[in-house]
Order: C-alpha cells, then structure tokens, then sequence
C-alpha cells in the first residue's frame, strides 16, 4: 500500500475543484461571527455541520443544501478575494503544482447582489496575487448551472470569453442534472468554443448515461465532470474512448453524494481498466473536508492502486489541460521530469 505520506509529496494536479466548495472551514466561522449568519457560533463542530459532509452522506440533496449555505457568505469584495486566494494557497499546501479553479459567478454574485462581472474581477486578481506568492500554476473555469436561467450562463458564458486574456480557459456547465437539461446551454458551447475556450460539462453523475452521450455529441464537450455514469453503457464508453474524452473523476464526493454507497462499488478502476481516461479530482474540497491527497489515498488503498496508476492519472489531467498547445506541452515535460515517468 502507497502511504499518504509518499501521496502527499508527490507533485499533483486538479482539473476538477469548485471554488465554492474550497473554504476553509475557520474563515467561515469567523464570516459567521463577523456578519452574524445565524449559524452556530460557540462550537465549531456543530457549525461545520452546516457548510460540510460529516458522517451523514449518501444523498446528493443534503450534498446540495451546503452550497445553499455557503452562498450567503460572500458579504463582500474583501471576502470573495480571501476565499479564492485561500483556495489556491490550500491547493499549494498540498503540492498542488497546477489546478483549474472552476467558480461559478452567480453563486459568489447573489447574495449582495453584485454583478457578475465585479466577482470574477475579484476572483482573478486574488488568484493572480496567490500565484505570485505560491508555488502554482493556476487557470480558471467559468461555471454556471442547468437549474438556473439561460440568461445567466449567457452572462457568464460572455465574462468567460472576455477575461480569456487573464486566465479564463473554459466553461462549465454544472448543476442539477437529474431534472434539468442540458439543452437550452448548448449553444453557449458553440460560442465558447468558437472564441477558443476549453469544454467541460458535469454530466453521469445524478442522472443516467445519456446526459454524458450528450455531452460528447451535441455539446462537444472535451472533458466530463464525473461521467461515472458512463459505465451502464457499452456503446457511450467506446465513444468515449474513439473521442478521447478525459473524466474529472471524483470519489470521495461521489459517494458522500450518494451516487453510489460504497468506495470499493466505484467505477473509477473499471473505468481505466476499459481504456477511459480518468483523472482524480476532490470537486468540493472543504465540503468533502478531504484534500487530493486524501483521495488518492483513499483510492489508491480500495483499489489496489500502485504508484504507477496515480503518476498515469497526474499525467493524463496534465494532457486533458485546457492550456494553450506549447504551454500544454510544458506541464507534461514538467511532470513527467519530475515523476521520474
């Protein structure tokens, strides 16, 4: 068995992670305090039970109802900026060399009202000021949600494009997909992908199959958020696989989402054992209360996994990056010098 000390040193990857998910959990409790939310105040145990996963997991609506929480902490400009630099500063601590942050710019909007805009202004100049200081790389995902107003993935769609200057690589489509389509959103794709952006769609993880053949064929989406789904049929697998698509797999919120009830009945091992292209992400870090070594630990321990299967996985989310071709090409001689692969 790989120890988690060995994990934890290796240098990792993230493709996969939401902002809105990644605070940490004493800031919160300070925001609490500082803005009287109403939470809990005077034991921090029963307060995590509101913004994160305990021991209670296994329904994808209790999963849900902590980013309903969560939304009413962003009191201020102030605020947003410390989030997203602590995010990036909690992903370095874990030798996390280069992530994709997806944040979605109506969650951090809606409860002062700010516009959709100034949030990403101030999401992109925390992460630029993280990257001086640490040691990461980081691009960044505009996300919007299926169960929203398509007015509002046009905005964020339209933010996306603009800031592709400053950081912005792709889109993301997120969301309840076990009863709202993707549909009305396909055509931001088209757009996106015309001005150059990278796709990502979360799809096969609350609803069947045929949100992930979607996805591939009508969206043209380039990667999948999650896509476990994507095992109860042999014919999306082999179209996976013929289009090359890469899975933002991500474990540990599979299962405390209730997608499936047990580590060792998830598909992540079958998935590469078919020829899938798999990554392994931690989707809601702080939520989940894991870091991406924790996950590959825990992965690495149920399935049997070697050092090789991890440092394949770390160099596919290098290749499935949304970087442009040449600097692409630099991450994966970075990390194959310094995963000795």
């Amino acid at each position: 068995m790989i120890s988690h000390a060995t994990i934890a040193a290796l240098p990792k990857i993230e493709l996969h992670r939401h902002l809105e998910g990644s605070l940490r959990l004493t800031t919160l409790a300070e925001v609490n305090r500082d803005y009287r939310l109403g939470f809990p105040e005077d034991d921090l145990e029963v307060f995590r039970g509101y913004v994160q996963i305990t021991d209670e997991g296994g329904d994808f609506r209790l999963f849900l109802s902590k980013f309903g929480n969560l939304r009413r902490f962003y009191q201020s400009p102030e605020l947003i900026r410390r989030f997203a630099y602590e995010a990036v500063a909690d992903a370095a601590a874990d030798n996390i060399h280069y992530m994709e942050l997806r944040f979605t710019p109506m969650a951090l909007a809606k409860a002062q009202n700010f516009a959709l805009e100034e949030v990403t202004e101030w999401v992109i100049e925390a992460v630029d000021a993280a990257q001086k200081d640490l040691p990461i790389k980081v691009r960044l995902i505009v996300s919007f949600n299926r169960n929203e107003d398509v007015s509002i993935g046009q905005r964020a769609t339209r933010i996306a494009i603009d800031n592709m200057h400053r950081g912005v690589v792709a889109i993301d489509l997120a969301g309840d997909e076990a009863n709202y389509s993707a549909e009305p959103f396909t055509r931001l794709f088209y757009e996106a992908r015309e001005a150059g952006l990278g796709l990502t769609v979360h799809a096969g993880e609350w609803a069947g199959v045929q949100n992930v053949m979607y996805a591939i064929e009508m969206i043209g989406a380039q990667r999948i958020g999650h896509g476990v789904r994507v095992m109860e049929n042999s014919s999306a697998v082999a179209m996976a696989r013929e289009h090359g698509i890469v899975f933002e797999v991500c474990v540990t919120s599979n299962v405390q989402s209730g997608v499936f009830q047990r580590f060792i009945n998830h598909p992540i091992k079958t998935m590469c054992d078919v020829g899938l292209r798999a990554t392994l992400n931690t989707d809601d870090p702080s939520v989940s209360n894991i870091t991406l070594s924790d996950e590959a630990h825990i992965v690495a321990a149920t399935f049997g996994l070697e050092l090789a299967d991890l440092n394949r996985m770390t160099i596919t989310a290098a290749e499935a990056s949304f970087l442009p071709p040449n600097e692409k090409q630099k991450l994966i001689e970075q990390f194959r010098a310094e995963l000795g692969v």
